[in-house]
């Protein structure tokens, strides 16, 4: 029988108005579990147990979230190979790619452990004698915390860890495609020795509890991670009801081939770019700029690269791609190579359904040529694999067309000149640079976060994550 996994509120497990059963992409026939659906009422409950838990958890010993964060950290890396089996089984990224992803989670709750140890403030010299000022950091309150379906475990770890470390609570909404992994992300906090209350995950859709959860008067503060159009949502709802927000919604994110750069290396990071992960990332680069001297070389090593990218099952071995995470995503994705080609596209490589020896929503991966940067393809994120190549003259105009875009995440170039490296960093219009790197990869410990309409609101990961977790208080004494 299929086991099925409830919500989280105020310690308990508690069952839904229903469950919904969680399907394999890579083998439809496949159900991983069946997990709640929670009701709005339930919503109400779990803010209701984090605004209670939270006065006691805001200034609890910080020893005591170290010692709960890092037994966190440790069991999820002790157990890294399950989750990430999980993590591709439910996701559809590559059981190596999952394996990494869980390992990166284990060790974002061990940095923030840390964390919790190196709170600091400053102490300062009024203007008037006799006077001291101290400038301390305080928790927000509680938090709503709205995850992808992309980045099933890694995403929640990095908004949840820095949360829990100064002191909030937490109230968690899952993306419904993949409640797996946030299960057992809540499953091992809940044995962490962390207060009932003081974590809550409600499972379920975003038209029944997400939007009650950004619009309830209990919570103090959303962070999400999703689409531009629901992200500018929340930012509309949050800004009537004064909250603080903080937002991760996509990219269309460039990486620049010069004349110069090493071929071998730049079709390699290319195709870990556009299509690793099954291009569901938001670091990923769609748009392959390339300059004209290496164009012809470029383009066809790339189309034989990918003629050697195994597309398969996320858990067999020797799989390049897994899966497409969901119908409707697949379904988006091969629209976009037919939108290319109505545009004038020439599709050099991929752009197909297959079918393998299982039911699943498997894609050959696309790459388009003769592109412009007008078109549909080089504006909108698709977020699948399929990228697309814009020929131009030279670095001026590479840069031009790298930053000729509404998002702003992430950006790489390939070249072995310093001077144009140096003038792409400074240069680059993201919030995240990458040279001779693919965009897609980043560390636990540094800020993320992109310019325009990719994000809004403080950096995520690292140190900075306390400008959004934290609330800044002054206190002045008379000595």
């Amino acid at each position: 029988m299929t086991q099925q996994h409830d919500n989280l509120i105020a310690g308990q497990w508690l069952a839904g108005s229903g469950y919904s059963p969680n399907i394999n992409p890579s083998d439809l026939l496949d159900v991983i579990g069946e997990y709640t659906q929670a009701s709005a009422e339930q919503l109400d409950a779990a803010v209701q147990a984090a605004r209670a838990a939270f006065p006691a958890w805001s200034v609890s010993s910080i020893q005591a979230r170290a010692d709960a964060l890092d037994k966190i950290g440790t069991e999820i890396l002790a157990r890294r190979e399950e989750l990430g089996t999980l993590l591709a089984r439910e996701e559809g990224k590559t059981k190596a790619e999952g394996i990494g992803e869980a390992a990166r989670a284990g060790n974002i709750f061990k940095f923030f452990a840390g964390e919790c140890l190196r709170l600091t403030g400053e102490v300062v010299p009024s203007v008037r004698p006799g006077i001291g000022v101290e400038i301390t950091r305080e928790p927000v309150g509680v938090v709503g915390i709205i995850t992808p379906w992309n980045f099933p475990i890694a995403i929640p770890a990095w908004k949840i860890a820095p949360a829990l470390a100064y002191g909030n609570c937490v109230v968690m909404k899952p993306a419904d495609l993949v409640p797996g992994c946030a299960w057992a992300l809540a499953e091992i906090i809940s044995r962490s020795g962390i207060p009932a209350g003081v974590f809550n995950l409600v499972m379920g859709r975003g038209s029944v509890i997400g939007d009650p959860l950004v619009n309830h008067p209990g919570v103090d503060a959303i962070s999400f991670t999703g689409s531009q159009s629901v992200g500018g949502r929340i930012a509309q709802q949050c800004a009537v009801n004064l909250k603080k927000v903080q937002l991760e919604m996509g990219g269309k994110n460039p990486q620049v081939i010069l004349d110069d750069a090493d071929l071998a290396q730049a079709v390699e990071l290319s195709v870990q770019s556009a299509f690793f992960s099954t291009g569901q990332r938001c670091t990923a680069s769609s748009r392959l700029i390339v300059t004209e001297g290496i164009y012809p070389k470029f383009v066809e090593a790339m189309k034989a690269r990918m003629a050697g990218l195994r597309v398969g099952d996320a858990l067999a071995a020797g799989t390049d791609i897994g899966p497409v995470s969901s119908l409707a995503q697949l379904e988006q994705d091969l629209s976009y190579v037919d939108i290319g080609q109505a545009e004038g596209a020439v599709l050099l490589a991929g752009g197909e359904r297959l079918k393998l020896a299982t039911d699943g929503f498997f894609m050959a991966p696309a790459l388009l040529t003769d592109t412009t940067a007008g078109m549909r393809i080089n504006r909108e994120e698709v977020f699948g694999p399929v990228a697309s190549i814009i020929r131009v003259k030279g670095y001026e105009e590479a840069l031009f067309e790298a930053n000729n875009t509404p998002f702003g995440l992430a950006a790489g170039v390939a070249t072995t000149s310093l001077k144009y490296a140096t003038h792409f960093k400074r240069h680059s219009q993201a919030g995240m640079v990458m040279v001779n790197l693919p965009t897609a990869g980043v560390d636990y410990h540094v800020p993320f976060g992109g310019r325009k309409v990719s994000s809004y609101g403080p950096r995520e990961q690292g140190r900075y994550a306390q400008e959004f977790y934290t609330v800044v208080k002054t206190a002045y004494t008379l000595a």
